[in-house]
């Protein structure tokens, strides 16, 4: 008889434990990471199991008291939150700026732009002279470093210069190798993208 209330004890723990973990985290984006054809391009498919899987696009509990909308930049753990309310967000993997390029602060949304132009800043073509022949703009673009989309990040002092946009370079998430911008994979950029609005506040941590 003891030996059956000890399983049941048992059971009950496991079933609370497993209760507990699925309060934890929400739904899990692993499967979208497929090619995708988008504007005439056709975005290759990201080898998602090379990527850690905290950095996989997911829904989680988060507290916050900023409205549904928010967008949440945590650098020093590469994620960003966009917030849903009542507790949760959905998470997504970053890249963040490289040493020398960090940046905190808050900003909004000023603009969104699907397969933008990328424009190197001065200051970039002179650290890196190579860029000069982007000066006037790059085309948008499988290659291009802003993705598939960009959302552009003003101040109470106008543009900052500084985007959160998609990246050929899905090896870069959950690193530190920008000069500021906060990148997404492009399947995640696309999936923000299309939930932020013009307006949006963003708070980078």
């Amino acid at each position: 008889m003891r030996m059956k209330s000890l399983a049941i004890i048992a059971a009950l723990a496991l079933s609370t434990a497993i209760a507990g973990c699925s309060t934890i985290g929400g739904q899990i984006f692993s499967n979208d990471y497929g090619a995708v054809s988008d504007a005439g391009y056709q975005l290759p498919r990201i080898p998602i199991e090379k990527v850690p899987r905290q950095y996989h696009r997911q829904e989680v509990n988060y507290d916050t008291k900023e409205k549904p909308g928010t967008i949440i930049v945590d650098t020093q753990n590469k994620f960003l939150y966009f917030v849903e309310g009542d507790g949760r967000a959905i998470r997504y993997g970053i890249g963040v700026g490289r040493e020398g390029f960090e940046w905190h602060g808050t900003a909004h949304i000023a603009l969104k732009r699907e397969w933008p132009t990328w424009t190197p800043p001065r200051e970039m073509i002179k650290r890196q002279p190579e860029l000069a022949k982007f000066a006037n703009g790059m085309e948008p673009g499988l290659k291009n470093p802003l993705g598939a989309r960009a959302m552009y990040l003003f101040n109470k002092g106008g543009d900052m210069g500084y985007r959160l946009h998609g990246s050929p370079e899905w090896n870069s998430i959950g690193k530190a190798m920008s000069s500021g911008c906060i990148r997404l994979m492009n399947q995640d950029i696309i999936d923000l993208y299309d939930r932020a609005s013009v307006g949006a506040k963003v708070i980078v941590m």
